[in-house]
């Protein structure tokens, strides 16, 4: 099989066309002939050296795809050879097969594009866990989201407002903006123009947000801890300005605020197949009758994955970036 790997970090010229042995299912898992393949920041982190496969999982960069199930491996009753699915993987999406475990797969339904199928699971994993499992989100409340036309962003703007959150998301620019509030966003902060815990302030009568989904981490902190409002969760997903902050730990208790994070990858595999029946019970209904589809970027064949990358570099997308295998 055609897959897209590196032999050393670098630059996006240094992902290539590679030869591989289709891989063979081991208990639990199926094989996936992938269809297309999520293009998301971790494989940006990992194609620089920054963020290495979890022991076991596969260097080829990719965490979600979309496709059909054409072999089981031991145990696996469901889903079936031939069935569509879309799956969260630990890694090996960009590759023309890849294996997933069975648990950690969602069947595609009926009138969603498998382009769009394989847009889903890695955001929408990572926003039901971190919003309503460890940030607690409750109808009602408010979130503040930093990059809100990216992948993740856009996929908190859907989510919060099918859940009856009133999202306040930043953006790099007014046309940024002005998509964000198409997508659902309450309100969009240009941070380029303003200075956002000023806004949030503004916007909340000086109340604060009942909750942050933080993506910068570094010098952020410590204002995203201004826009929070008594009792507020803090919740840090990745750390694209630093992995080091220096907070008042005073105001945290005064005000009773929690700090918590997670990364997805890493996780085990029980992990994984619980947070999959989770967001089948909860949220793919809303899939299945089409309330909710991720908001798309651009397609590219799987041998310009390079090309994708630059785009999702560079900061000019809206949405999410596929592959198509």
């Amino acid at each position: 099989m055609t897959a897209i790997g590196f032999e050393t970090p670098g630059e996006p010229d240094v992902l290539r066309p590679v030869i591989l042995p289709v891989p063979e299912p081991g208990p639990g898992e199926v094989l996936v002939k992938v269809a297309f393949a999520g293009v998301n920041r971790p494989d940006v982190v990992q194609r620089k050296g920054d963020y290495p496969p979890p022991p076991g999982a596969s260097p080829i960069p990719g965490l979600e795809i979309s496709g059909t199930v054409v072999a089981l491996g031991q145990g696996v009753e469901a889903p079936a050879i031939g069935q569509a699915v879309c799956a969260l993987v630990s890694g090996g999406g960009y590759a023309q097969y890849c294996l997933a475990g069975a648990g950690h797969c969602l069947p595609v339904p009926e009138g969603l594009p498998l382009e769009q199928a394989a847009a889903l699971p890695e955001t929408l994993f990572t926003v039901w866990h971190n919003v309503f499992e460890r940030g607690y989100a409750r109808e009602g409340e408010t979130i503040l989201v930093h990059g809100g036309t990216s992948g993740i962003g856009t996929m908190a703007i859907m989510l919060g407002r099918l859940f009856g959150l009133e999202v306040i998301v930043t953006c790099g620019s007014p046309e940024k903006c002005a998509r964000a509030l198409e997508i659902g966003a309450a309100h969009a902060i240009d941070y380029g123009a303003s200075d956002f815990v000023e806004e949030v302030a503004r916007l909340t009568g000086g109340r604060g947000v009942d909750l942050v989904l933080d993506m910068v981490a570094g010098s952020y902190v410590a204002r995203n801890l201004k826009c929070l409002g008594v009792d507020g969760r803090h919740v840090t997903i990745a750390v694209q300005g630093g992995a080091r902050a220096e907070i008042n730990m005073a105001v945290v208790m005064t005000r009773r605020f929690t700090l918590t994070g997670s990364t997805l990858r890493p996780r085990s595999d029980e992990f994984k197949a619980l947070l999959a029946q989770e967001i089948r019970a909860n949220v793919w209904p809303l899939v299945e009758e089409g309330a909710l589809r991720p908001v798309m970027d651009r397609r590219f064949p799987l041998v310009e994955a390079a090309a994708a990358h630059v785009r999702m570099e560079a900061g000019r997308h809206v949405g999410k970036i596929v592959l198509e295998v």
